[in-house]
Formats: C-alpha cells, structure tokens, sequence
C-alpha cells in the first residue's frame, strides 16, 4: 500500500540532508553526506522489503507433466530449499524466498477434502487429478469445519505418500531422510578410500557417534553418557595403551548372537552364542535361566521353549562372568620374577545385527563394535535398518531363519553376521552399498550456509526417532502439550516441525502398537473397516484441531512459511487386507495348511470354508486400489 505524504518521512529527510550539507564544514559534510545516504538507503530497503511478500504459487504446467501427484519428497525438498541450499522443487514457485525467516511444518493425518468442503478429485480422462483444487471460502449454508485452513490458503494440492503396489511407506521417513547429495558421496568416498584393505575388521568398527546414535551402552571410560541402570551391569576393562607394548599382540574377533524371552521384567537373555571370527569355531554357547518368572518364550523369534529351559541353571552373572573372561586380559604370571610390565592387551572386537540389544540382553558395555545393520545399507536407505535374513540371502547367497514357528538359531545368525563381515572386509568398503544413500535432513541443512536451528515435537519420544539429528526434540503426551511445545520452540528456532494425532487416532486410523500384535491372529476374510464414531465425538475434536492451528498461526513472526500437510487418507482397509495377504503367505512359506489361493468367482472359492485363509486375484486388485487411496494426501503452502 502506498503511503500518504503526511505519513511519509522522506522528503523531510531530504529537505534537512542538504541544509546539513550547505551550513557543515567540508570535513563535516562529507561524513554527514555518506551517513544520509546510507540511512537512506538501508530506510528504502526496508520499506521494499515491507512492501514485499513471498508467496507460493504452483506450478501448474510441470504438475500436469507429472504421472502421480506430487511426493512427500518433493515437501521435503521445498523445506531444504527454503531453509537450506538445495534447488526449489518444479511444482512450486516463490517470488523471493529469501523473505522467508522461518519455516513451521505441521502434518496433520485425518483432513480429508470433505472436512474442507473440497470437491472429489476428477475421475474422468481428460482432467488431471493432481492440480491444486481452490479452497471455497465458508458460508452460511456451507459452513468449514476448519476455518482456519479455508481463511490461510487459498489451494489445497493432492499429495502422495510413499509405497508400492501393496504397502504405503513412512510419511516420516520420507519427510526426514534426503538422498545425500553428490559432494557429500564424494567426500564419504574418499574417505572410504584411506580405508586400509589389509583384510582387518577393526577398520569397520563403530565410532563413538554411531554408537550414541543407536543407543549402544557404553563404557564409562569412553564417554558419560550411558548410565548403567543398576548394579548388575558390567564393561569391559580398558586395553593397553599401544605406546607401552613391544609387540603389537592380534586383536580377537568374536561374532555374538542372543536370544531372550518375556519375563515380569520385560525381555531377557535366554541364550547366547560366541564364535571366534578367524577360525569360525564356537567358543561358548549357553542357555540362561531367567532371573524371572517366564511370560511368553517368544520361541517363535527365540526359538526357546519351555522344555529347553527348564532344566537350565546357569544365571546371567555366570554368563556375563564367563563372557568378560573372554574379552580381558590374561590374568598376570603369579610366579613371575621379571619386571612389572603391563600385561599386553588388545580390547576384542564383537561383531553382530543390531549388536546394541545383545549387549543391552547381557547387560555389557563393550566399546569396540562393528553392527552388520549399519555396516550394509537398507534398499530404501536410512534410518532404516536392513534384516539380517535378508542380508545374508541378498549377499551371502543362502537361507537362513527358514526354521518357521522353530524360531531363530544364535549360532546361524552369528556365522551370518561373520560372513557378512569377511564378505565386506574382502570386497571392500563400497560392497553391500547402493548409490543412492540418505541422510537427515538435519545433517543436510546443517552443512548449508544458514545452518538453521531446528526443532522436532511430536508424541512419543522423537530424540530417538526422526527428531534425533535436531537441534530440539520435544517429547509430549498429546496435541494439546505438540501446541505448546511448538509455540515455545518458534521464536528460537528457525525450522520447527510438528505432529497432531488425535483426529486420525479417533479416526481410528493409527492404533499403538504392542507386543501382542505379532500374536494375534489374522483378520477373517469377512473383516470389515469399523465404523466411525460418533458425529458429535469427531466435531468436537474437529473443532480442537482448529482452535489449535489458530493459536500456532497466530504465534508466527511475519515471514514464516506455514505449510500443513495431510500425508496420506484412511490405511484401515488397506492394513486389513495386508494382514490377510501375509498371514496367507506365511501359512503357504510354513506349510502350515489352510492357505487357498483362489481364483475370481471359481467353484473352489464358493466351497472354501471361511476359516481358510484365502487369497484370490481380486483381493490382490482390492489391495492394490486400497492401497493407492491411502496414498493420497493434501498439502498447504502460505506465508504469514
């Protein structure tokens, strides 16, 4: 908006400017002349910059282009854009985004085009579903539900969540992991290259950070940050230093694999096994007796049954004593009259898949570790974590974990873990790598020039999860304690991200997750979807959610991008008929009987009985047309 003369205090600035410069001496006036032109100039600035807001526009014509709606990739790299030093994503255009201060994300599952009043995406050949649908403005025959969203943005575009033809993927993941980009591979390459190929592991041990990341227990020597959480836990005594040994000793290699069950304490080590890496022999294998009363002998993953254990009287002490004889030093020559040298000693390295829970079972803290979770990479790249079963048939070429409802065998598992190592240590550090790897985006944005400072709050615990690499993790109990947490972590951070669940948890979209999920059986051919709750129950809650974006909006400096995005629609049909697919295939891999697979409309489908699990070609299309509507999602870009 322009101005008034009377408003406007430049021509009085200019009328005073040059009588300074008339009545100043010559010293005086050339000061005075670069201090007015200079205020002058950073006051014009200011005003232009005032004048100017940043806005989102889409990009209509490269939507179009595209085969499927834009990604949650594609969120993620608006963010890295804005906020970092990556290029802008071709769906979306900002008139300047160097306006733009702050950046306050906010996934929101559960809004769907009818709370917004939007009209169904377009089902017909000629119209393109993907293009942003306009935002009608409330009335008072159409009321919003969510008047916050209808009086912010003006667009609603159609997203789509990560997955395949038969499962929807992390929004998450997707969000917070970003392909590393190509001077960073070349900087890890290099670094790979000053590895040694002297076919020695210990050049593939985890680092200090790696270890803290994954929550490894640590020796207290190393660092003080793991407290033991009682007595009963044991470290590993610190090695000689290289400095006081004649003659460098080899470092023992031991590969570890452990098995527990459920007791009133939660999990605990029902079976371990050592084998020594070079000679692949096994040094100790032993059954444990819990400390506890036994819950559930998980014999399924453990392999461990109550037969097996009830004769055992080995206690985990005599384990763990047994074990740290292993990993110390020789005990010293009683009878020796020499010199008082230190005893050479080289800390052994453990190797095993997600060692952090073998040592966690064994209550040991050990500080040379090599994780063969870490060391081979997941096909769709980190955070996650690739299965050892998995690993071994992809490169190793054998099955291993083929033993169904017999459980897991440690020994198997920890000859895996050997050959996965010596395969590495062979081949080299680029074997078991894809070229694509990810990264937080966290790691990212702190490489780029604002290197902002972020913040992460949502339910749960977030510092262990996608918050990890933030600057803030803010832990909450629920959407009321993510709004204040939120609103206390904008003003001093540049990048704030938050998560609201109750409207999809009384959606009935997520349910938490607990041990006896991978005991229940699976869902009848007749499941259905439950029915939504109570129309009074979802507005009131409706109206929370809207009370609650008001309050963060209305938190927000000017310059803040404010972007809310739905991830994905209803997954409950979906996850239905996922369950029956796997419980049929594993009922078919097992051999357990009652798998029929089954064709559309046959005889042999109208004669199963409905206890069979079945599976026919058109639950497989079922699945497939569920699974893309679960994918679709919406997404809101504005600038406050």
């Amino acid at each position: 908006m322009k101005r008034s003369q009377q408003d406007s205090p430049v021509s009085t600035e200019k009328r005073s400017s040059k009588k300074v410069k008339v009545e100043g001496t010559a010293d005086m006036e050339g000061w005075t002349k670069v201090e007015k032109r200079r205020h002058k100039k950073e006051k014009k600035l200011e005003e232009k910059n005032g004048a100017t807001q940043a806005r989102f526009m889409y990009a209509n014509t490269e939507i179009v282009k595209r085969n499927h709606a834009i990604g949650i990739e594609d969120v993620r790299d608006l963010v890295l854009h804005l906020m970092g030093d990556a290029s802008c994503p071709n769906f979306v255009k900002i008139n300047d985004f160097t306006l733009i201060k702050k950046v306050v994300t906010i996934l929101v599952p559960g809004l769907t085009p009818e709370l917004l009043n939007l009209p169904p995406l377009p089902t017909i050949a000629t119209a393109n579903p993907n293009i942003p649908l306009s935002i009608p403005l409330p009335t008072a025959e159409s009321p919003s539900a969510l008047p916050i969203i209808a009086s912010t943005y003006s667009h609603a575009c159609p997203t789509r969540a990560p997955g395949d033809q038969y499962r929807m993927h992390s929004i998450l993941t997707a969000f917070f992991q970003s392909p590393i980009t190509q001077a960073e591979l070349k900087k890890r390459a290099a670094a790979n290259s000053q590895r040694t190929r002297d076919k020695d592991p210990a050049q593939y041990t985890l680092t200090l950070e790696q270890m803290v990341e994954n929550e490894y227990p640590i020796p207290s020597y190393m660092a003080e940050v793991f407290q033991k959480p009682d007595d009963s836990w044991i470290e590993t005594p610190q090695e000689t230093p290289l400095a006081l040994l004649d003659v460098k000793p080899q470092r023992k290699v031991y590969c570890v694999d452990c098995e527990m069950c459920m007791t009133e304490d939660g999990k605990e080590l029902t079976r371990v096994c050592l084998l020594e890496y070079y000679s692949g022999v096994v040094v100790y294998d032993q059954l444990v007796k819990p400390s506890k009363p036994v819950l559930d002998y998980l014999t399924k993953w453990s392999g461990i049954t109550a037969a097996q254990l009830s004769p055992v009287t080995t206690t985990l002490a005599q384990v763990q004593a047994h074990v740290l004889k292993l990993l110390s030093p020789p005990p010293s020559n009683p009878f020796s009259t020499g010199s008082s040298a230190p005893t050479p000693y080289l800390t052994p390295i453990l190797i095993g898949h997600s060692l952090e829970s073998d040592l966690k079972a064994l209550k040991l803290c050990h500080p040379l570790c090599i994780d063969t979770a870490l060391l081979y990479h997941h096909p769709r790249g980190r955070p996650l974590k690739p299965g050892l079963a998995w690993l071994t048939r992809k490169w190793c070429g054998r099955e291993i974990q083929t033993r169904g409802e017999g459980g897991h065998d440690p020994e198997e598992d920890a000859r895996a873990c050997l050959d996965l190592v010596q395969k590495k240590v062979d081949a080299g550090p680029g074997f078991g790598e894809y070229k694509t790897d990810y990264e937080s985006i966290f790691e990212r944005l702190g490489r780029g020039p604002r290197k902002p400072r972020s913040a992460v709050v949502d339910t749960g615990n977030p510092s262990v999860m996608h918050g990890s690499k933030a600057t803030t993790a803010i832990g909450c109990k629920d959407d009321g304690e993510v709004v204040k947490g939120m609103v206390d972590a904008i003003p001093s951070h540049d990048f704030v991200f938050g998560r609201f669940m109750a409207l999809a948890s009384l959606l009935g979209w997520s349910a938490p997750k607990n041990d006896q999920t991978a005991n229940a059986p699976p869902p009848l051919p007749t499941a259905t979807v439950a029915p939504p709750p109570p129309a009074s129950v979802v507005e009131n809650t409706i109206k929370e959610l809207n009370t609650q974006l008001t309050t963060i909006r209305s938190s927000l400096p000017p310059r803040t991008a404010l972007i809310i995005l739905s991830g994905h629609s209803d997954p409950r049909k979906m996850a239905l008929l996922n369950a029956r697919r796997m419980a049929f295939e594993n009922s078919v891999k097992g051999g357990v009987g009652g798998g029929v697979m089954l064709g559309v409309g046959t005889e042999a489908e109208q004669k199963s009985p409905e206890s069979e699990l079945r599976w026919s070609a058109q639950d497989a299309r079922d699945l497939e047309e569920a699974v893309e509507l679960a994918r679709r999602g919406l997404l809101f870009l504005g600038v406050v």
